[in-house]
């Protein structure tokens, strides 16, 4: 069973939907779409009874506003259990302890931010709230020069972040400070077939600016990748499941690779492939629809796969505001213009930006692994494309 919620349902995953007959869990949302009549939308009840009489049937959300239904109506499934262990960075911190008993986090409730002594902590370090979405609030802390600014930054962050999303997806009570992991950061679409097999269904790795660049803006995969990660990341997703067991279960997991090739998690998020329904960049990229392959158990064939590579990089772009452009001010985004601006130039995928920080997202495809364009939007501001009021 899917369950659809905001902020965004791509016309992909519904086609898919429709085509493969999964039934959708009854919402406002679902209701939205405009399903077909044959459309198995299901009430409460029926849901409920789906997944709770059949411990085989597999569920998957596109959105984690989804976590609360799961919690109000699933709680003697144990699969609330199973999400919060991951979705809270510090139990998710506790879990892998027995993997990574050297690795440095803290736990910090908000009302003692003020009055943490900062040259306790080792540097550089990341602090980001124990529950957390899109990056928001995420900073990284260099020096204790710097951690003024850094806690100016997160009281604003609280503000604006936690009236944009329920307390399932962020929640500001409870911070974590963890030691920065240097090296190239992976975003995993990966799930657990009903044995509890790995399954990789693609690897972004994500593109920044600088080292302390902390933002979501560039997202990156081609066979080149798959081909480099593949097995260190499959073993690891081994490890996760040893410890806990997980089967039917779909997550966006977010790594990094350090300088040794050790293969180190930043954070899981449960229940989804990377958020948005950017996921479907695997279709471009690969040919792989990640929502079949969760449902159907169909595992990708890799080494057929990656066989043929003519060195395409597949890109998503997540376009949003300049930070210091107050939203008010902005009437619109030229869309047409900005996909123009791309040599080969996939998908413009809109999102009501008066409702969340971010104009849309943007797929292309960057011909023979030349870089030159995703860099070029990486340090751009976008005000060439944004119509101010």
């Amino acid at each position: 069973m899917i369950i659809l919620d905001e902020p965004y349902v791509s016309r992909y995953l519904k086609e898919t939907i429709i085509s493969a007959g999964l039934p959708v869990l009854r919402n406002e949302t679902s209701l939205k779409q405009g399903f077909p009549d044959g459309t198995l939308l299901m009430e409460d009840t029926a849901g409920i009874a789906l997944i709770k009489n059949n411990p085989e049937q597999k569920l998957y959300s596109n959105s984690e506003h989804a976590l609360q239904w799961i919690a109000d109506h699933l709680a003697s499934t144990g699969l609330p259990e199973t999400i919060t262990q991951f979705k809270d960075k510090v139990a998710f911190r506790r879990l892998l302890q027995p993997l990574f008993p050297d690795f440095f986090f803290r736990e910090l409730a908000a009302e003692d931010l003020d009055s943490l002594d900062i040259r306790s902590i080792p540097k550089p370090f990341i602090i980001k709230p124990a529950v957390g979405f899109f990056s928001a609030g995420v900073h990284m802390v260099a020096s204790d020069a710097e951690w003024e600014e850094v806690l100016q930054s997160l009281k604003s962050d609280m503000k604006e972040h936690s009236s944009l999303f329920p307390p399932q997806v962020y929640n500001a009570a409870t911070w974590i400070i963890e030691e920065y992991i240097p090296g190239t950061e992976l975003a995993v679409d990966a799930c657990f077939t009903a044995d509890g097999e790995p399954v990789v269904l693609n690897i972004l790795s994500h593109m920044f600016s600088s080292d302390a660049d902390v933002d979501d803006k560039v997202y990156l995969t081609s066979k080149a990748i798959i081909r480099e990660y593949l097995s260190p990341v499959t073993d690891l997703l081994r490890r996760i499941q040893q410890l806990t067991g997980i089967r039917n279960f779909p997550l966006h997991i977010e790594l990094r690779v350090d300088t040794d090739g050790h293969v180190v998690p930043i954070e899981v998020n449960p229940m989804r492939f990377a958020g948005w329904c950017t996921t479907d960049i695997a279709e471009y990229a690969h040919g792989i629809n990640v929502y079949r392959a969760y449902f159907e158990e169909h595992v990708p064939d890799w080494e057929t796969l990656l066989a043929d590579d003519n060195g395409d990089v597949y890109a998503i772009l997540i376009v949003k505001p300049p930070a210091d452009m107050p939203p008010e001010t902005i009437a619109g985004f030229d869309y047409a213009g900005f996909a123009a601006s791309f040599t080969h130039p996939l998908e413009m995928r809109p999102v009501d930006f008066t409702s969340y920080p971010v104009f849309g997202f943007f797929f292309a495809r960057l011909e023979g692994g030349d870089l030159r364009e995703a860099e070029r939007f990486l340090h751009a501001d976008l005000r060439e494309f944004i119509r101010t009021r």
